[in-house]
C-alpha cells in the first residue's frame, strides 16, 4: 500500500509534511546536512545538495563551459541567459541519471544548483565579482531572473533543476575578511544597490536562498532575522529553502564571535529560517535540542522545505520529464553552437583605431604573445567544468590563418617575475621583440585566471582572490610595455573577470575585453579580430583609472561608486563597447507624457544601422530624475534590447519602463514616488557626454511628468 508521501496527486508540500512526519528527529536532523544520507525505509536515496552552475554544469567532469557570468552580462541578453542555463540544466539533468546509474550520489552530483550570483559588482578589487553580472541592479535582476528560468525549466510540475540565489545579502569583498567581516550599508544603499536583484530573484520563483559569509549591520547573514524573517519570508514571501554558505555558520562563533558555541550557532541559523548547513555545525542539532536552544518543530519545519524542494525535482515520483536526458547531450555540438554565440556577444572592444578587422589577406606573418595565449584556465573563470574540447586565442588564430607564419610566445608568467627556473626578470623580452618586429601584427593576450583571480586563494603569496589595485602583474606590464613601444601594431586582448588599467596598453592600436570567454573563447576572439561579426557586448562593470579614487575596499557605501554614483572620469564606462557599424536613434516619443505613480511608460523609437556590415546593437534605456528631493543616481538603467539589422536597416522598437523604476529611495529605504519630471534616453551607452564621446553615438530621448492626484 502507497503512503500519502508516495501519492502524486497531492502537492509536493503535503507529501513532504506527510514523509517528514514518519521522519524521527535524528532523521530529519541529518537531512539538514549538505551530505543528506539515506533512509531505505522511507525509500529517501542519498543527496549531496551542493553543486555549481555559474556559467554551466561545473565540478563533475566534461560539460559545455560557457563564458563567466560577467561575460554574459555583457551581452545584455535575458533570452541568451535563458538558453544558457538551460543547456546547463539539461546536463545537470544527463549528469544526474548518469550518476544514478552508477549509485554515486557525491558533491556536485545532484541537481540543486548553487547559482546564479547576484551580488553586485561594487568594487573593481573583488576577485568573485566575475560570478556576478556586473554592478547593476536592474542588470542583475533582469539576467538573474532569466538564469533561473532557464535552470528551473518550463515544465508545469517539476522543476528541471533548482536554482538557487547567492549570496544574501551585500556581499562583495574583501574576500580576505568574509569570515568576521560587518558589512555596512544604509537603509538607503540596501533598498536602492543591493536587495533589488535578490528579490526579482525572489519574485521570479527562485527555489533557494544561500545566506551570505559575512555580518550585514551588524547581524551573520545565515542567522540574520532582518534579511532571513522579516525581509525574505515575511516581506517578500519566499517558501523555497534556505542554505548557509560552507561553513559559515561555524563563524558565529569562531569569527564572528555572535555565539558562543556551537549550539548557540545552530540556534540561531535555525530560528531565523536556515534549513540546510553546507558544513558541518548543524552536526549539533540534536545536541541543541537536549539543550533545548531549539525545538523539535523547528526542526521539522526545515526538513518539510528541503524535502518539499525535492519532491519538486521528481524523486520520489516514479516518472519525469527529464530522466530520459542521457549523456550524450553533454557538450554536444548544438550546445557548442550556443556557446560560439555566447562567447561572440561576451566581448567587449573597447578600442579600436580603424585596424580592426584584419584583412587575412594582407598578413604573412602573425605573433601570438603573452600567457593568457595558449592557456585554457583563463577560458574556464571559475567554478567551471571540463569542456570536451577548448579554443585558445593561439589555436583560433592558428585555424584563420592556414597560409600565414604563426609565431607563438609565452612572453613572461602570468604573475612571477621570470618564466623559466632558474630564470631572471625578462628572460623571454628578447624573443618577444624578435617576433614583434617581424610581424606585421601581434595578437598581445594577457590578463589574469582562477589562481589568482577569485574566491579566497590561499597560498598564493601576495594573492588573496581579491586585486590590490586595477594594474596587471608587473611581469605582464614590462611585457605590454615592451611590445607596445615597438613600431608593429598591437590588438591588446584582456582576459580578466574584472576592470583592469591597461595603462601602457592603452597605447594598443585595438583592445578587447574578453573576460573569461569560455571554451569557445579562443574561436570568438579570432573570429572578431577577423570581422567575422560585429562586436556587441557592452561593459557591464565601470572600468576605472588607477589613479581614481575609489573608497576603500572595506566600504560598502555606494558614493563615488559604481556608474550611477562616480563623479570621475573613467578609462571605460559601464554600457560601453564599440563594433564595426553604427547606428543612429531617432524620433524617441512616449506613450504618454504625463503619468502617475506606479505606472509604466512605453518609450518607442526608431533605429538605423547606419554602416555597412550587419551586426547587433543593445539599445540602452536610461531614466534621469530632474527634480529628487533625495541623493539618486545621476541616471540609471531602466531597459534594454538586443537589436539586428542589416546595412541601412531601420526598425522601430518600443520599450516598457516599469512604473517602480520611477520612484525614489529615500534615506529610510522606502520608495517613495515625487511629482516632477523625467528624461528618458536610448542609445548604445550610457546619455554622459564621456560615453557618447567615446562611441560616437547621439541619444534619443524624452521628457515625462510624474503628476500627483
Amino acid at each position: 500500500m502507497k503512503q500519502k508521501y508516495q501519492d502524486e496527486t497531492l502537492s509536493f508540500k503535503e507529501r513532504a509534511e506527510d514523509l517528514v512526519a514518519q521522519m524521527s528527529v535524528e532523521e530529519c536532523a541529518s537531512q539538514m546536512l549538505f551530505e543528506a544520507p539515506k533512509i531505505e525505509r522511507l525509500g529517501v536515496q542519498s543527496f549531496n545538495w551542493w553543486n555549481e552552475a555559474l556559467h554551466g554544469a561545473a565540478r563533475s567532469g566534461m560539460a559545455t563551459v560557457f563564458p563567466q557570468a560577467i561575460g554574459m552580462a555583457s551581452a545584455f541578453d535575458e533570452e541568451l541567459t535563458e538558453r544558457i542555463a538551460d543547456v546547463a540544466a539539461t546536463e545537470g539533468r544527463a549528469k544526474y541519471n548518469t550518476f544514478r546509474k552508477y549509485e554515486d550520489y557525491g558533491i556536485y552530483k545532484g541537481i540543486t544548483f548553487w547559482s546564479p550570483n547576484v551580488n553586485i559588482f561594487r568594487d573593481p578589487r573583488w576577485g568573485r565579482g566575475q560570478e556576478t553580472y556586473g554592478e547593476d541592479p536592474y542588470l542583475t535582476g533582469k539576467l538573474g531572473a532569466a538564469f533561473v528560468r532557464g535552470l528551473q525549466g518550463k515544465d508545469e510540475r517539476y522543476l528541471k533543476t533548482a536554482a538557487c540565489a547567492k549570496h544574501f545579502a551585500v556581499h562583495s569583498g574583501p574576500e580576505g575578511l568574509r569570515h568576521e567581516f560587518d558589512a555596512k550599508a544604509s537603509p538607503q544603499d540596501m533598498a536602492e544597490t543591493y536587495l533589488p536583484a535578490f528579490r526579482e530573484l525572489a519574485e521570479a520563483g527562485v527555489e533557494g536562498f544561500m545566506g551570505a559569509y559575512n555580518r550585514t549591520n551588524g547581524e551573520p547573514c545565515c542567522g540574520s532575522k532582518t534579511l532571513m524573517v522579516e525581509l525574505l519570508r515575511e516581506k517578500w514571501g519566499f517558501d523555497g529553502y534556505f542554505t548557509s554558505d560552507c561553513w559559515a555558520i561555524a563563524d558565529f562563533h569562531l569569527h564572528h564571535y555572535v555565539t558562543k558555541t556551537p549550539t548557540e550557532s545552530v540556534a540561531l541559523a535555525l530560528q531565523n529560517g536556515c534549513d540546510l548547513n553546507c558544513g558541518n555545525t548543524y552536526a549539533y542539532i540534536l545536541k541543541a535540542l537536549q539543550e533545548e536552544k531549539v525545538t523539535e518543530e523547528e526542526v521539522r519545519r526545515s526538513c518539510v522545505r528541503l524535502m518539499t524542494t525535492r519532491m519538486k525535482l521528481g524523486m520520489f515520483d516514479e516518472k519525469t520529464p527529464f530522466d530520459d536526458i542521457d549523456y550524450t547531450v553533454i557538450d554536444c555540438e548544438a550546445h557548442r553552437a550556443l556557446n560560439l554565440e555566447a562567447a561572440r556577444k561576451s566581448l567587449v572592444l573597447l578600442k579600436n583605431n580603424g585596424i580592426l578587422p584584419l584583412d587575412k589577406r594582407k598578413l604573412k606573418n602573425v605573433a601570438v604573445i603573452g600567457p593568457n595565449a595558449d592557456s585554457v584556465a583563463p577560458l574556464n573563470g571559475n567554478y567551471h567544468g571540463t569542456a570536451n574540447e577548448y579554443h585558445t586565442v593561439l589555436k583560433g588564430i592558428r585555424e584563420a590563418l592556414p597560409d600565414v607564419r604563426v609565431n607563438y610566445s609565452k612572453g613572461c608568467h602570468l604573475y612571477e617575475y621570470k618564466l623559466e627556473d632558474p630564470g631572471y626578470s625578462g628572460d623571454c623580452l628578447a624573443e618577444v621583440k624578435e617576433q614583434t618586429d617581424l610581424a606585421d601584427v601581434v595578437i598581445l593576450v594577457v590578463g589574469m585566471d582562477e589562481t589568482i583571480e577569485g574566491e579566497e586563494i590561499i597560498g598564493k603569496e601576495g594573492f588573496t582572490g581579491d586585486k590590490k589595485d586595477l594594474l596587471l602583474p608587473k611581469s605582464q606590464r614590462d611585457l605590454i610595455k615592451t611590445v607596445c613601444e615597438r613600431e608593429t601594431p598591437v590588438v591588446l586582448v584582456n582576459m580578466t573577470g574584472s576592470a583592469i588599467d591597461f595603462e601602457e596598453g592603452c597605447k594598443a592600436d585595438a583592445i578587447i575585453q574578453a573576460w573569461y570567454p569560455g571554451a569557445m573563447g579562443g574561436k570568438a576572439i579570432s573570429d572578431l579580430i577577423f570581422g567575422e561579426y560585429s562586436p556587441s557586448g557592452k561593459l557591464p562593470v565601470t572600468f576605472y583609472k588607477n589613479t581614481n579614487k575609489l573608497p576603500d575596499f572595506e566600504d560598502y557605501s555606494m558614493e563615488n561608486r559604481t556608474y550611477k554614483f562616480f563623479r570621475e572620469e573613467p578609462l571605460y564606462p559601464f554600457g560601453y563597447g564599440l563594433g564595426y557599424t553604427t547606428f543612429a536613434v531617432a524620433d524617441m516619443k512616449a506613450d504618454q507624457s504625463k503619468f502617475r505613480p506606479g505606472e509604466g511608460v512605453t518609450v518607442s523609437f526608431k533605429i538605423r544601422n547606419t554602416g555597412d556590415m550587419e551586426g547587433d546593437e543593445i539599445v540602452q534605456i536610461y531614466v534621469r530624475d530632474e527634480e529628487a528631493s533625495v541623493r539618486v543616481p545621476v541616471h540609471k538603467l531602466c531597459g534594454m534590447k538586443r537589436i539586428t539589422l542589416k546595412p541601412g536597416e531601420e526598425q522601430e522598437v518600443s520599450i516598457i519602463v516599469d512604473g517602480a523604476l520611477f520612484a525614489v529611495i529615500d534615506e529610510n529605504g522606502e520608495a517613495v514616488y515625487e511629482p516632477g519630471y523625467f528624461t528618458l534616453f536610448a542609445g548604445g551607452c550610457q546619455p554622459d557626454d564621456y560615453s557618447r564621446q567615446l562611441g560616437g553615438v547621439e541619444h534619443g530621448s524624452v521628457r515625462v511628468e510624474m503628476t500627483i492626484l
